[in-house]
Protein backbone atom coordinates (compact mmCIF):
# COMPACT_ATOMS: atom_id res chain seq x y z
CA UNK A 1 0.00 0.00 0.00
CA UNK A 2 1.15 3.52 -0.76
CA UNK A 3 -0.92 6.69 -0.53
CA UNK A 4 -0.29 7.91 -4.08
CA UNK A 5 -1.82 4.83 -5.67
CA UNK A 6 -4.35 5.77 -8.37
CA UNK A 7 -6.92 3.27 -9.57
CA UNK A 8 -7.36 2.73 -13.30
CA UNK A 9 -10.42 4.00 -15.13
CA UNK A 10 -13.57 1.98 -14.55
CA UNK A 11 -13.83 0.55 -18.08
CA UNK A 12 -10.13 -0.41 -17.93
CA UNK A 13 -10.72 -2.24 -14.65
CA UNK A 14 -13.66 -4.05 -16.27
CA UNK A 15 -11.48 -4.93 -19.27
CA UNK A 16 -13.84 -3.22 -21.72
CA UNK A 17 -11.86 -0.29 -23.17
CA UNK A 18 -8.34 -0.02 -24.55
CA UNK A 19 -7.70 3.64 -23.67
CA UNK A 20 -4.36 3.72 -25.47
CA UNK A 21 -6.14 2.90 -28.73
CA UNK A 22 -9.15 5.10 -27.92
CA UNK A 23 -7.03 8.23 -27.36
CA UNK A 24 -5.44 7.79 -30.80
CA UNK A 25 -8.84 7.41 -32.47
CA UNK A 26 -10.53 10.27 -30.63
CA UNK A 27 -7.73 12.88 -30.50
CA UNK A 28 -8.27 15.80 -32.89
CA UNK A 29 -5.75 18.46 -33.98
CA UNK A 30 -6.19 21.87 -32.35
CA UNK A 31 -6.16 23.66 -35.68
CA UNK A 32 -9.27 21.72 -36.71
CA UNK A 33 -11.31 23.59 -34.08
CA UNK A 34 -13.34 20.80 -32.52
CA UNK A 35 -14.29 19.19 -35.84
CA UNK A 36 -16.09 15.92 -35.19
CA UNK A 37 -14.04 12.79 -35.71
CA UNK A 38 -16.37 9.91 -36.57
CA UNK A 39 -15.74 6.25 -35.73
CA UNK A 40 -17.31 3.12 -37.18
CA UNK A 41 -17.74 0.94 -34.09
CA UNK A 42 -18.10 -2.83 -34.65
CA UNK A 43 -18.90 -5.21 -31.79
CA UNK A 44 -20.03 -8.85 -31.56
CA UNK A 45 -22.13 -10.40 -28.80
CA UNK A 46 -23.13 -14.06 -28.39
CA UNK A 47 -26.20 -13.52 -30.56
CA UNK A 48 -25.77 -10.44 -32.77
CA UNK A 49 -23.56 -7.92 -34.58
CA UNK A 50 -23.66 -4.25 -33.55
CA UNK A 51 -22.47 -1.40 -35.81
CA UNK A 52 -22.50 2.26 -34.82
CA UNK A 53 -21.25 5.55 -36.22
CA UNK A 54 -20.30 7.85 -33.33
CA UNK A 55 -18.15 10.83 -32.38
CA UNK A 56 -16.57 11.66 -29.02
CA UNK A 57 -17.20 14.69 -26.82
CA UNK A 58 -16.08 15.58 -23.28
CA UNK A 59 -19.49 14.44 -21.99
CA UNK A 60 -19.26 11.10 -23.81
CA UNK A 61 -19.81 9.49 -27.21
CA UNK A 62 -22.75 10.66 -29.34
CA UNK A 63 -24.36 8.15 -31.72
CA UNK A 64 -25.09 9.25 -35.27
CA UNK A 65 -26.36 5.92 -36.61
CA UNK A 66 -26.88 2.48 -35.12
CA UNK A 67 -27.73 -0.92 -36.59
CA UNK A 68 -27.72 -4.43 -35.18
CA UNK A 69 -28.22 -7.74 -36.91
CA UNK A 70 -31.55 -8.43 -35.15
CA UNK A 71 -33.02 -5.70 -37.38
CA UNK A 72 -32.12 -7.83 -40.42
CA UNK A 73 -35.28 -9.89 -39.78
CA UNK A 74 -37.17 -6.95 -41.31
CA UNK A 75 -35.14 -7.46 -44.52
CA UNK A 76 -35.58 -11.23 -44.68
CA UNK A 77 -32.49 -12.50 -42.80
CA UNK A 78 -34.07 -14.39 -39.91
CA UNK A 79 -31.22 -16.79 -39.01
CA UNK A 80 -27.44 -16.73 -38.67
CA UNK A 81 -27.35 -13.25 -37.15
CA UNK A 82 -23.68 -13.19 -36.14
CA UNK A 83 -21.81 -14.79 -39.07
CA UNK A 84 -19.73 -13.03 -41.74
CA UNK A 85 -22.67 -12.51 -44.10
CA UNK A 86 -24.79 -10.97 -41.30
CA UNK A 87 -21.87 -8.69 -40.35
CA UNK A 88 -21.67 -7.45 -43.96
CA UNK A 89 -25.41 -6.75 -44.10
CA UNK A 90 -25.31 -4.93 -40.74
CA UNK A 91 -22.38 -2.76 -41.86
CA UNK A 92 -24.25 -1.94 -45.08
CA UNK A 93 -27.40 -1.00 -43.12
CA UNK A 94 -25.44 1.23 -40.73
CA UNK A 95 -23.67 3.01 -43.61
CA UNK A 96 -26.89 3.70 -45.53
CA UNK A 97 -28.55 5.02 -42.33
CA UNK A 98 -25.64 7.34 -41.55
CA UNK A 99 -25.60 8.75 -45.10
CA UNK A 100 -29.38 9.21 -45.08
CA UNK A 101 -29.16 11.15 -41.81
CA UNK A 102 -26.75 13.62 -43.42
CA UNK A 103 -28.71 13.75 -46.70
CA UNK A 104 -25.96 12.02 -48.69
CA UNK A 105 -27.78 8.81 -49.58
CA UNK A 106 -28.78 10.07 -53.06
CA UNK A 107 -25.35 11.59 -53.84
CA UNK A 108 -23.24 8.67 -52.58
CA UNK A 109 -24.58 5.28 -53.68
CA UNK A 110 -21.53 3.19 -52.81
CA UNK A 111 -20.87 -0.09 -54.61
CA UNK A 112 -24.17 -1.56 -55.77
CA UNK A 113 -22.70 -4.66 -57.46
CA UNK A 114 -21.32 -6.91 -54.72
CA UNK A 115 -18.36 -8.80 -56.18
CA UNK A 116 -15.81 -8.72 -53.32
CA UNK A 117 -13.42 -6.46 -55.27
CA UNK A 118 -11.47 -3.70 -53.53
CA UNK A 119 -13.52 -0.48 -53.40
CA UNK A 120 -12.82 3.00 -52.06
CA UNK A 121 -15.56 5.61 -52.34
CA UNK A 122 -12.99 8.43 -52.14
CA UNK A 123 -11.59 7.33 -55.54
CA UNK A 124 -14.87 8.16 -57.28
CA UNK A 125 -15.45 11.59 -58.80
CA UNK A 126 -18.20 13.22 -56.74
CA UNK A 127 -18.98 16.86 -56.06
CA UNK A 128 -19.62 15.91 -52.43
CA UNK A 129 -16.70 14.72 -50.30
CA UNK A 130 -17.33 11.26 -48.81
CA UNK A 131 -18.29 10.73 -45.17
CA UNK A 132 -15.15 9.56 -43.36
CA UNK A 133 -15.11 7.28 -40.30
CA UNK A 134 -12.28 5.40 -38.57
CA UNK A 135 -12.76 1.71 -37.76
CA UNK A 136 -13.06 1.02 -34.01
CA UNK A 137 -12.67 -2.69 -33.24
CA UNK A 138 -12.30 -2.43 -29.44
CA UNK A 139 -10.49 -5.42 -27.93
CA UNK A 140 -11.15 -7.85 -30.80
CA UNK A 141 -8.32 -9.70 -32.51
CA UNK A 142 -7.85 -8.31 -36.02
CA UNK A 143 -6.77 -11.55 -37.69
CA UNK A 144 -7.19 -12.29 -41.40
CA UNK A 145 -10.77 -13.21 -42.33
CA UNK A 146 -12.35 -12.16 -39.02
CA UNK A 147 -16.05 -11.27 -39.03
CA UNK A 148 -15.40 -7.63 -38.20
CA UNK A 149 -13.89 -7.19 -41.69
CA UNK A 150 -17.29 -8.22 -43.06
CA UNK A 151 -18.90 -5.28 -41.24
CA UNK A 152 -16.14 -2.98 -42.55
CA UNK A 153 -16.65 -4.20 -46.13
CA UNK A 154 -20.42 -3.70 -45.81
CA UNK A 155 -19.95 -0.12 -44.57
CA UNK A 156 -17.43 0.65 -47.36
CA UNK A 157 -19.69 -0.80 -50.06
CA UNK A 158 -22.53 1.21 -48.49
CA UNK A 159 -20.67 4.46 -49.22
CA UNK A 160 -18.63 5.29 -46.11
CA UNK A 161 -14.98 6.30 -46.46
CA UNK A 162 -13.24 4.01 -43.96
CA UNK A 163 -9.44 3.91 -44.49
CA UNK A 164 -8.41 0.27 -44.93
CA UNK A 165 -6.48 -2.22 -47.05
CA UNK A 166 -7.40 -5.65 -48.39
CA UNK A 167 -4.70 -7.43 -46.35
CA UNK A 168 -7.15 -8.76 -43.76
CA UNK A 169 -10.00 -9.74 -46.09
CA UNK A 170 -10.79 -13.42 -46.79
CA UNK A 171 -9.08 -14.47 -50.00
CA UNK A 172 -5.89 -12.44 -49.43
CA UNK A 173 -2.56 -14.28 -49.65
CA UNK A 174 0.66 -12.44 -48.80
CA UNK A 175 3.70 -12.79 -51.07
CA UNK A 176 5.57 -16.02 -50.38
CA UNK A 177 8.93 -14.68 -51.56
CA UNK A 178 10.57 -11.31 -51.29
CA UNK A 179 9.76 -9.17 -54.33
CA UNK A 180 6.76 -11.30 -55.34
CA UNK A 181 3.26 -9.85 -55.51
CA UNK A 182 0.51 -10.66 -53.02
CA UNK A 183 -2.72 -12.27 -54.27
CA UNK A 184 -6.29 -11.28 -53.55
CA UNK A 185 -9.10 -13.62 -54.54
CA UNK A 186 -12.22 -11.41 -54.72
CA UNK A 187 -14.42 -14.44 -55.49
CA UNK A 188 -13.46 -16.04 -52.15
CA UNK A 189 -14.48 -12.83 -50.37
CA UNK A 190 -17.75 -12.65 -52.32
CA UNK A 191 -18.48 -16.26 -51.30
CA UNK A 192 -18.12 -15.27 -47.62
CA UNK A 193 -20.40 -12.24 -48.07
CA UNK A 194 -23.16 -14.50 -49.46
CA UNK A 195 -22.67 -17.24 -46.84
CA UNK A 196 -21.08 -19.80 -49.15
CA UNK A 197 -19.09 -21.27 -46.22
CA UNK A 198 -22.33 -21.85 -44.27
CA UNK A 199 -23.93 -23.42 -47.34
CA UNK A 200 -21.03 -25.89 -47.76
CA UNK A 201 -21.15 -26.85 -44.09
CA UNK A 202 -24.91 -27.39 -44.26
CA UNK A 203 -24.60 -29.66 -47.29
CA UNK A 204 -21.73 -31.63 -45.70
CA UNK A 205 -23.64 -32.17 -42.44
CA UNK A 206 -26.84 -33.07 -44.27
CA UNK A 207 -25.04 -35.90 -46.06
CA UNK A 208 -22.76 -37.18 -43.30
CA UNK A 209 -24.72 -36.59 -40.08
CA UNK A 210 -28.43 -35.69 -40.52
CA UNK A 211 -29.06 -35.80 -36.73
CA UNK A 212 -26.35 -33.20 -36.07
CA UNK A 213 -27.64 -31.14 -39.02
CA UNK A 214 -31.12 -31.01 -37.49
CA UNK A 215 -29.65 -29.94 -34.13
CA UNK A 216 -27.23 -27.31 -35.50
CA UNK A 217 -29.55 -25.81 -38.09
CA UNK A 218 -32.88 -26.17 -36.27
CA UNK A 219 -33.71 -22.46 -36.73
CA UNK A 220 -32.95 -22.71 -40.46
CA UNK A 221 -35.28 -25.73 -40.77
CA UNK A 222 -37.95 -23.93 -38.71
CA UNK A 223 -37.81 -20.94 -41.10
CA UNK A 224 -37.77 -23.22 -44.17
CA UNK A 225 -34.26 -22.14 -45.25
CA UNK A 226 -32.02 -24.74 -46.86
CA UNK A 227 -28.53 -24.45 -48.36
CA UNK A 228 -29.85 -23.47 -51.81
CA UNK A 229 -31.87 -20.50 -50.51
CA UNK A 230 -29.03 -18.76 -48.63
CA UNK A 231 -27.58 -16.72 -51.51
CA UNK A 232 -31.02 -15.48 -52.63
CA UNK A 233 -31.86 -14.52 -49.04
CA UNK A 234 -28.76 -12.31 -48.72
CA UNK A 235 -29.14 -10.82 -52.23
CA UNK A 236 -32.74 -9.77 -51.54
CA UNK A 237 -31.76 -8.37 -48.13
CA UNK A 238 -29.02 -6.16 -49.65
CA UNK A 239 -31.51 -4.73 -52.15
CA UNK A 240 -34.13 -4.06 -49.46
CA UNK A 241 -31.56 -2.36 -47.22
CA UNK A 242 -30.65 0.06 -50.02
CA UNK A 243 -34.32 0.76 -50.74
CA UNK A 244 -35.31 1.51 -47.14
CA UNK A 245 -32.62 1.68 -44.43
CA UNK A 246 -34.84 3.64 -42.01
CA UNK A 247 -35.29 2.35 -38.46
CA UNK A 248 -38.91 1.68 -37.49
CA UNK A 249 -39.43 1.48 -33.72
CA UNK A 250 -41.80 -1.16 -32.35
CA UNK A 251 -45.21 -0.10 -31.08
CA UNK A 252 -45.27 0.36 -27.34
CA UNK A 253 -47.50 -1.94 -25.34
CA UNK A 254 -49.87 0.14 -23.23
CA UNK A 255 -49.67 -2.04 -20.11
CA UNK A 256 -50.50 -0.63 -16.68
CA UNK A 257 -49.46 -2.14 -13.32
CA UNK A 258 -51.17 -2.11 -9.92
CA UNK A 259 -49.44 -3.09 -6.67
CA UNK A 260 -51.12 -4.79 -3.72
CA UNK A 261 -48.46 -5.51 -1.10
CA UNK A 262 -45.89 -7.74 -2.75
CA UNK A 263 -48.20 -8.68 -5.66
CA UNK A 264 -48.24 -6.70 -8.92
CA UNK A 265 -51.19 -7.17 -11.28
CA UNK A 266 -50.69 -6.12 -14.93
CA UNK A 267 -53.42 -5.08 -17.37
CA UNK A 268 -52.47 -7.94 -19.71
CA UNK A 269 -53.53 -10.47 -17.04
CA UNK A 270 -50.10 -11.44 -15.71
CA UNK A 271 -49.09 -11.42 -12.04
CA UNK A 272 -45.66 -10.79 -10.55
CA UNK A 273 -44.27 -11.02 -7.03
CA UNK A 274 -42.00 -8.10 -6.12
CA UNK A 275 -41.06 -7.33 -2.50
CA UNK A 276 -41.61 -3.76 -1.34
CA UNK A 277 -38.39 -1.82 -0.76
CA UNK A 278 -37.93 -1.09 2.94
CA UNK A 279 -36.56 2.14 4.38
CA UNK A 280 -33.40 2.21 6.53
CA UNK A 281 -35.48 2.48 9.73
CA UNK A 282 -37.65 -0.48 8.70
CA UNK A 283 -34.58 -2.59 7.87
CA UNK A 284 -32.96 -1.80 11.23
CA UNK A 285 -36.22 -2.58 13.06
CA UNK A 286 -36.41 -5.90 11.19
CA UNK A 287 -32.86 -6.80 12.30
CA UNK A 288 -33.62 -5.84 15.92
CA UNK A 289 -36.76 -7.97 15.83
CA UNK A 290 -34.73 -10.97 14.60
CA UNK A 291 -32.10 -10.44 17.31
CA UNK A 292 -34.83 -10.15 19.99
CA UNK A 293 -36.52 -13.34 18.70
CA UNK A 294 -33.20 -15.24 18.76
CA UNK A 295 -32.43 -14.03 22.29
CA UNK A 296 -35.92 -15.00 23.50
CA UNK A 297 -35.47 -18.47 22.03
CA UNK A 298 -32.07 -18.89 23.76
CA UNK A 299 -33.57 -17.80 27.11
CA UNK A 300 -36.43 -20.25 26.70
CA UNK A 301 -33.98 -23.12 26.01
CA UNK A 302 -32.00 -22.28 29.19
Amino acid sequence: FFKRFQVKRRRRREGKTDYRARVRMVRQDKNKFNTRKYRLIVRFTNSQVICQVAYATIIGDHMVAHANSKELEKYGITVGLKNYAAAYATGLLCARRALKKFGLDETIKGKEEIDGEEYHVEDEENEQRPFKAILDVGLQTTCVGARLWGALKGAVDGGLHVPHSIKNFPGYKPAEEKGAEAEYDAEAHKARIFGEHVKEYMEMLQEEDPTKYEAHFSKYIENDIDAEKLEDMYTEAHEKIREDPEFTPKDRKEITHQRKGNKINSSDGTEHSRSVKLTLKQRRAKVQAKIAAAQAKMMADD
